[in-house]
Parts: structure tokens; sequence; C-alpha cells
């Protein structure tokens, strides 16, 4: 098992991960020691839209969290859902699928910060500022990709 932290902001970002598969995720005010995956580091830069060939096993549980979780590794790059919009994927409620982005251990790979409330931004662990920073990141990523390339459509 490896670990390392890489910076976002005035937060650290704590990796815990063996070979392609992320145990943990967590925003810290302090850093330990280690490299973080170059995917994760990579898309914190907004340099891909992919955490690709990194992965969380949270999708995989046969519960009503690992259907919710599958709902929100499905939302595209760039793009959000409601709390609401998540719940009727995945068969459930708006206050489950916030008590699962709440225990979600693996942020990022499953991008809890895509599912928002239907009156505004919604909550984020341990601090709404990364929920608000990592959608700005995929924002201007989506901008660049869409000046750059004039077939580029918008994801849905």
């Amino acid at each position: 098992m490896s670990e390392g932290s890489c910076r976002l902001g005035l937060w650290y970002v704590n990796v815990t991960w063996e070979d392609t598969v992320v145990h943990r995720i967590r925003f810290q005010r302090t850093g330990i020691p280690g490299p973080v995956p170059d995917p994760i580091t990579r898309y914190l830069a907004g340099r891909t839209t992919t955490l690709e060939p990194m992965i969380s096993l949270l999708p995989e549980r046969p519960d009503t969290y690992g259907h919710i979780y599958q709902a929100v590794l499905a939302i595209p790059y760039g793009s959000v859902r409601t709390y609401g919009e998540v719940a009727k994927q995945a068969g459930t409620n708006p206050r489950t699928v916030g008590l699962a982005m709440s225990r979600n251990s693996t942020p990022l790979i499953i991008p809890c910060h895509r599912v928002v409330a239907s009156n505004g931004l919604g909550g984020f662990t341990p601090d709404v500022w990364i929920k608000k920073e990592l959608l700005r990141i995929e924002a201007d990523v989506v901008k660049k990709l869409m000046k750059h390339d004039r077939n580029f459509q918008e994801f849905p």
C-alpha cells in the first residue's frame, strides 16, 4: 500500500492506493510524505479529464450505496447532477445520496463534487471551497477544450 500527498490550494490531498486501486482520499491541512498517482496530480492541475486507470472499489458494493456510487461515477466530467437526479437513477432518495456522499472514502475517483443541491451547491467535507475549486477546474478545462476544438461538444 502506498501513501502520499499533493496540494489543492491550502489543502493537501492525501491518497492511499495500491496499484490502480485507490482506497482513500482525504482533504487535510497537513500532508503525508510520498507521491500521489500521476492521474490525480494531472487532474488537479487541469491537465486531464479522466483519472484512469485509477479506480475505487466502492461502486462494486452490492447495496444501495454501491448503486449511488455507480450513478455518481457516471456523471460526465464538467457536469453536475442534483441529489434528486442521482437518487432517481440509483432507486433511492436524496437524503440517502447525501449520506453516501458524506461517507465516500474516495472523492475525486467517485466525483461527489459533481453532486449538487437543487437550490445551490450543497455541502462538501471538510470545506465547500474544495467542491467549488474542483468544479472550477473542470469548467476551465471544458472551456479550453471547446475553444481549441470547434467540433468539441459540451458534456451532457
